[in-house]
């Protein structure tokens, strides 16, 4: 499944109209963008648009060019004039041809050519794909109704994989996998005071073996750090995880807040994970790009005396990745300047 993951496009990047009134090209954008290793659709929007996120809802399908969803390195993007209009055009790069067992080939003069066959994703997959998977949002009751680790073979108080530990529950339908999870901070909406959630913060796996009373036996099957007594057992979820992600601005309007970041500091930067205070009852879905404002300061007037607050000032821009009930989480894509908890998060303009 995770293999998968590094196949996601977020769309067409060929026969692209760029008008002006929706998506302006960035002053000192390139004529031609080689695609190289390592980049993403947002890189090399970003080379071209003041505004990246306007891109992937201009994109058209090229009839002419096979499968032109898929972006590789080697690739050219070329910007063109088409009746005075700028459009962005796909060119293939080289491909490696595979042969199979019993083809018939002729050998001629060619370039080397190297296998070329990772996509380009959307966005950089490698600071989301353990929170697609892991970590998940909860109420205080769900947790605090969970089974939970008892103790460790030989009273082991650390556990680790391939250790057998007990767990005390109800077990009178048990799963054949559980997660073990750890309460995590919980999420209180910064105005209202609402508690929105709190987070199950993922350490492993554990495969149930037998079961006597509301004592159980399991063996440890994966664990990402040390495992103790007071630890959750949740059963493994059944979801749709979503494999394509469009970067576009909400269909409404949004307004919210960064309420916690996973990197343990209240600053954040570029590719931080942070939690908003919007979820589905809010209308905010996969792939919502939003811009992100610092509070403006406080300043005197020196003329009046007055104190007078300053307009929020935009400092960034993030894309959901993944909704809950009401939180959701979030991928810093541009730090403008330095960002905390507790900035503002709205539509881009």
């Amino acid at each position: 499944m995770m293999k998968s993951f590094l196949r996601l496009v977020g769309g067409c990047l060929v026969g692209v109209a760029l008008q002006a009134t929706a998506a302006e090209l960035k002053p000192g954008h390139p004529d031609v963008y080689p695609v190289k290793k390592g980049d993403t659709l947002w890189d090399i929007s970003s080379a071209f648009l003041n505004d990246p996120w306007l891109w992937p809802e201009l994109w058209q399908v090229n009839p002419q060019i096979e499968n032109p969803h898929l972006i590789y390195p080697g690739d050219l993007i070329k910007l063109v004039y088409v009746d005075g209009k700028p459009v962005l055009t796909l060119e293939r790069g080289p491909r490696t041809v595979t042969y199979k067992n019993g083809d018939t080939i002729k050998l001629s003069p060619q370039v080397r050519t190297e296998q070329l066959d990772t996509v380009i994703p959307a966005i950089p997959l490698e600071y989301i794909q353990g929170f697609l998977v892991d970590n998940r949002v909860l109420t205080e009751e769900e947790i605090s109704l969970s089974p939970y680790l008892l103790a460790g073979d030989e009273k082991h108080i650390v556990m680790g994989v391939g250790d057998y530990v007990y767990g005390r529950g109800d077990w009178s339908q048990p799963h054949q996998n559980y997660g073990v999870f750890r309460k995590g901070p919980t999420y209180m909406d910064p105005d209202t005071k609402e508690v929105l959630g709190v987070a199950a913060l993922d350490l492993g796996m554990a495969r149930y073996e037998s079961a006597e009373s509301d004592v159980a036996r399991f063996k440890l099957t994966k664990s990402k750090e040390d495992i103790r007594p007071g630890d959750r057992l949740i059963p493994t979820e059944e979801r749709k995880l979503d494999s394509v992600f469009h970067p576009r601005t909400p269909q409404s309007e949004m307004k919210g807040y960064i309420i916690h970041v996973f990197s343990g500091v209240r600053n954040v930067s570029q590719y931080d994970v942070v939690v908003l205070n919007l979820g589905d009852r809010d209308g905010i879905s996969i792939g919502d790009v939003l811009a992100v404002h610092g509070k403006g300061e406080t300043v005197k007037d020196q003329v009046t005396g007055e104190l007078v607050k300053l307009p929020d000032e935009r400092r960034g821009v993030l894309m959901v990745f993944r909704t809950f009930e009401k939180v959701s989480y979030g991928l810093i894509l541009r730090a403008e300047a330095p960002l905390q908890v507790l900035d503002a998060v709205k539509n881009p303009k």
